[in-house]
Formats: C-alpha cells, sequence, structure tokens
C-alpha cells in the first residue's frame, strides 16, 4: 500500500491534554502498543521493520528534515509477527539503528495521532494526515495537519525536523526548553 501523509512529530510537553483534545473529538483509540522499530542501512530514504502487537509492518519512506508539516511518500508492507524478515534484512543491509516506543493510536477520519513514550528520547506527539487514494490532496492536508498543531499547542520550538533513529543517532539529544 502506497499512499502519501504530511505529519510532524513535536516534542510533548502535555500528553494528558492531548488525549482530553482526542476524546472530545471522538477520536477513535487502537489501543496502546509496545513497539520496536528496527531501522535498515539504505541508499534513500529510510526502511524500518515495525514490530508491536498492533503494528507489524515494513515501512519505506522518503520524507526531508524539515520542522513543521512535511510530505512524506510511504509504502507500507504488512508482516507476520515473528518472520525471519528482521534476519534477512539485517543480514542483507545492515542495522542502522533500533528504536523502542511506548505509543497510543488515535483515529479520527484520516488522521492518525499518536502519543508516543520513546527509550533515551521522551514524549512525543505525531500527526499523520493520509491521502490512501489520492482523493484528498496536500492542500487539504497540510490544513488538517495545522489545524491541530494549532489545537493542541504545538509551538515552533517543539518540533522534530527527523526520525526517532535521526534523534538516537545524536543521543544524548540537546536538552529542550
Amino acid at each position: 500500500m502506497t499512499h502519501i501523509n504530511i505529519e510532524i512529530k513535536a516534542h510533548c510537553r502535555n500528553p494528558d491534554t492531548i488525549r482530553t483534545l482526542l476524546k472530545q473529538r471522538n477520536a477513535e483509540f487502537k489501543g496502546t502498543d509496545c513497539q520496536t522499530d528496527t531501522y535498515f542501512k539504505v541508499s534513500k530514504g529510510r526502511l524500518k521493520l515495525r514490530e508491536g502487537i498492533i503494528e507489524n509492518s515494513l515501512i519505506f519512506y522518503n520524507r526531508p528534515n524539515q520542522p513543521g508539516p512535511k510530505q512524506s511518500d510511504v509504502t507500507i508492507h504488512h508482516v507476520r509477527p515473528n518472520s525471519n524478515l528482521k534476519k534477512l534484512l539485517t543480514e542483507a543491509l545492515g542495522v542502522l539503528a533500533v528504536v523502542k516506543k511506548q505509543r497510543e493510536i488515535y483515529f479520527i477520519d484520516n488522521i492518525k495521532f499518536h502519543i508516543d513514550v520513546v527509550e533515551k528520547l521522551g514524549s512525543f506527539v505525531e500527526v499523520e494526515a493520509t491521502d490512501s487514494d489520492g482523493s484528498i490532496g496536500p492542500g487539504k492536508l497540510l490544513d488538517q495537519c495545522r489545524q491541530y498543531m494549532g489545537l493542541f499547542g504545538i509551538e515552533k520550538r517543539d518540533l522534530v525536523e527527523g526520525s526517532y533513529s535521526d534523534m538516537l543517532q545524536a543521543y544524548p539529544p540537546a536538552q529542550k526548553l
């Protein structure tokens, strides 16, 4: 399955406020997933194997490292838990980074929300506005992302440019105010 996202990732100062706002908007709570994302060494984009209870996928994506809303071109292949895929990819490509997190997953229409606690990095919120069939378009996705940034009180200084794997590779991270 290939689609585009407009997405943001930000440091999350108050996850309880975001949970409350999502509940007030009747967000569908899918559950809390303990996930391990193994990033592999690739020549372009990012390739990761996500292993969890709720989500198990091989994900390839291209996304610029920039603060604020950014487009991500994503291809997802759902995989069986505990397959030999991780061993195969590790031997073929090598591991770049391993990210362990606890992730709360919510949905409102075409928008997926994550409240993450990432090992060694702290708390984050992600907003992913997704167009899976080309019917919404990047402009509307961008508007949706900006709407939730405003609602959640996400400030410029909270925004994260890259992926959790980038942040872990630069660990220990600089202190955020």
